[in-house]
């Protein structure tokens, strides 16, 4: 009796029989390679070195731009403080321009004076109130009372210095009750 694996290999020859030459190519069989070929590492060492240099380029780029931000935060900051400056001295010279004393001053020096008696017109009726008077310096009132200033009072306070006593280092001076 035969096994039953060669009984099927025999089936199956049987009806691959008209393939005949094919099955025989179609076996498998052991290929021992002849030579091995290496690639080449050029285009490896290439590609690494371009890598390289490229990050080396990008990175000194980087660092450029960030110089030259630094450079102009540095020159706008300055431009800042500068302006911030000059505004403050702006509104200082406002302030002072806007000084009540100092535009009364202004105008009396124009010639300006501070009428006696002010009349009042009603403007429906037509009817005017009080007693107009010419305006004049006589008739100007004192703006501000020009108040001596207090005197300072100075106090001379008179420092004296401890007596400075020497002593000798042999000599001890003992406390009472030691």
């Amino acid at each position: 009796m035969s096994s039953p694996a060669r009984q099927l290999a025999t089936v199956a020859r049987t009806r691959l029989a008209p393939l005949g030459s094919a099955l025989d190519r179609a076996r498998l069989t052991v290929v021992v390679p002849t030579g091995r070929t290496r690639a080449s590492r050029v285009p490896f060492i290439a590609l690494i070195t371009a890598l390289l240099l490229g990050g080396v380029i990008g990175l000194l780029m980087f660092n450029t731009s960030m110089q030259q931000a630094s450079f102009a935060e540095t020159k706008l900051n300055d431009q800042a403080t500068n302006l911030a400056a000059r505004q403050q001295s702006l509104e200082m010279q406002l302030q002072t321009l806007t000084n009540p004393q100092v535009i009364a001053q202004r105008a009396e020096q124009q010639g300006m004076v501070i009428p006696g008696s002010p009349v009042i017109l009603q403007v429906p009726s037509g009817k005017v109130e009080g007693v107009a008077t010419p305006a004049g310096r006589a008739y100007t009132p004192p703006l501000w009372s020009k108040v001596a200033k207090p005197r300072v009072q100075t106090r001379v306070i008179k420092v004296t210095a401890p007596p400075v006593t020497t002593t000798s280092p042999r000599t001890t001076t003992r406390r009472a009750g030691h």
